[in-house]
């Protein structure tokens, strides 16, 4: 009798649990016994309205993003839905992470076969799917061997540690020596070690300290580069760079700077380090970006589109001379390499290859920025200048206080047509649709953006003013930097920390 009446009470106590569960995935205030906004019930059946939805995320999640109010629910290839069934086409590709079209059906089956045999071991011992993993990608991209990890930013804190692993084993730089150059408007992740070689105000105030040992340098500035190489070459471990700066506006450096790079790097002994977590994996109509200038750096790293947009997976390439420099417990994932990522990074790197991505994204980026620069020509007032390679594209407006035109507010105006793009400063629209977009959702694209600009213009501008305007960006804290490049005699080189 006691047993029963133990296992009612705990019935009561999981069904109470329960039933408040209930009330809170659907909206209900334990405080005030009401739904947010007065709402008595959800939309159909339980399920939550894209605002409900949205107004959880505001109550319960970190306000560390300002994303477009548009709530995702399902996707295909290149077109996504929200709760309500309406349809958009996806410009943004979760910053290139689906480069293969949302939930390809390839991807998909390998998740589902391999989840159903082994997930996770650790690298504590081995499994089944890692070696062929490891193999296929090395193989892919020329380079001897691989460190697996699973974000991009992990992926560019492995590639440093290395860096400096190697200056210090390698290139004899004294202990507590070892620098490391970035570039002006880099955007490598959020962790600490990233924000250490921002410019971005947002990304590093109040996060101080910031890690000492960085020199900045001006992106496509190889003269102040080999300034920095001189003064401090010895103790330079290396220079981490994208090809095309994303998170910066598709900033594409001059013709011929990546092979001056790489020429820099040979002759100065310093590591080439590659991220080409946004513009690898056939963003930018080649397999990697650096390849446009048949340049080969010592340190790749990889991620986003290597998961395919269902897992997270990143890697680091280099051959075995700075390598094997990290041995056993020197760095590490529990997740890194593990079976599911594996088996997902394997499916993504054939995808890539048999749908010839790099060509597809080559032909259709051609297509797309002519369009884009035909805009340009017919609305100067409005764009200031169209850039871009591949499928990875920016259009870049001139300022609020000029046009009275902001990105997000065009960006609101494209999602009203069907079409899912995110600004970047307050000027400047990221296009970067999946690679395996087809002609048509192209045009589309084209055709809503075209729209927005005949006929959407005077409502923007009214709601650009109702925002009060540009907002002003003050100099950055570490390089003095507003807008634009600056000449290397004015505080480039300096080291930070």
């Amino acid at each position: 009798m006691a047993l029963r009446s133990s296992r009612t009470v705990m019935s009561f106590a999981t069904s109470q649990k329960f039933s408040l569960w209930r009330r809170a995935s659907r909206g209900f205030s334990a405080s005030t016994g009401e739904l947010p906004h007065g709402d008595s019930v959800s939309r159909t059946g339980g399920e939550l309205s894209s605002p409900e939805l949205i107004q959880h995320e505001k109550l319960y999640s970190a306000h560390n993003y300002h994303p477009i109010p548009v709530v995702f629910a399902r996707a295909q290839n290149a077109v996504v839905w929200d709760p309500e069934g309406r349809r958009y086409l996806d410009f943004l590709s979760a910053y290139s992470a689906v480069n293969q079209g949302h939930c390809h059906q390839k991807i998909l089956d390998a998740l589902w076969e391999q989840a159903q045999r082994l997930t996770l071991s650790s690298r504590a011992f081995h499994n089944d799917k890692f070696p062929t993993f490891a193999r296929l990608l090395t193989h892919t991209f020329g380079y001897d061997m691989m460190l697996p990890m699973n974000t991009g930013a992990e992926g560019v804190e492995t590639a440093l540690k290395l860096a400096k692993k190697w200056g210090y084993m390698k290139k004899g730089i004294p202990k507590n020596k070892a620098l490391i150059v970035s570039c002006c408007g880099c955007f490598h992740g959020r962790t600490l070690a990233a924000v250490s070689m921002s410019c971005d105000n947002e990304a590093t105030r109040g996060f101080w300290p910031l890690l000492g040992g960085n020199i900045k340098v001006d992106f496509g500035d190889t003269d102040a580069l080999e300034i920095i190489f001189k003064e401090h070459g010895d103790n330079i471990a290396g220079f981490i760079f994208e090809p095309i700066q994303g998170e910066a506006g598709v900033i594409i450096p001059p013709e011929g700077y990546l092979s001056n790079v790489r020429e820099l790097c040979s002759k100065y002994n310093v590591l080439m380090i590659a991220d080409e977590i946004q513009t690898g994996m056939a963003r930018t109509g080649r397999l990697l970006a650096v390849e446009w200038e048949n340049v080969r750096p010592d340190v790749v790293i990889l991620g986003k589109a290597l998961g395919a947009g269902v897992i997270p997976v990143s890697a680091v390439l280099s051959d075995k001379e700075v390598m094997l420099c990290i041995g056993p417990g020197e760095h590490g994932s529990t997740f890194g390499g593990n079976s599911l990522a594996s088996a997902v990074g394997i499916a993504a790197l054939e995808i890539t290859l048999e749908e010839h991505l790099p060509e597809r994204a080559n032909e259709l980026g051609q297509l797309f920025k002519t369009a884009l620069q035909k805009m340009h020509v017919h609305h100067p007032h409005v764009i200031k200048e169209v850039r871009g390679r591949g499928l990875l594209n920016a259009v870049e407006l001139h300022p609020v206080r000029s046009s009275q035109v902001s990105a997000y507010d065009f960006c609101l105006a494209l999602k009203e047509r069907g079409v899912l793009a995110k600004p970047t400063h307050s000027t400047i629209i990221r296009l970067s649709p999946p690679l395996t977009i087809s002609g048509e959702q192209l045009e589309e694209g084209v055709e809503a953006f075209s729209d927005v600009l005949e006929q959407d213009l005077p409502l923007l501008k009214e709601q650009s003013r109702a925002r009060g305007g540009e907002p002003v960006r003050e100099p950055c804290d570490r390089c003095g930097r507003v807008s634009g490049l600056r000449s290397h005699h004015d505080k480039v080189g300096k080291i930070q920390g």
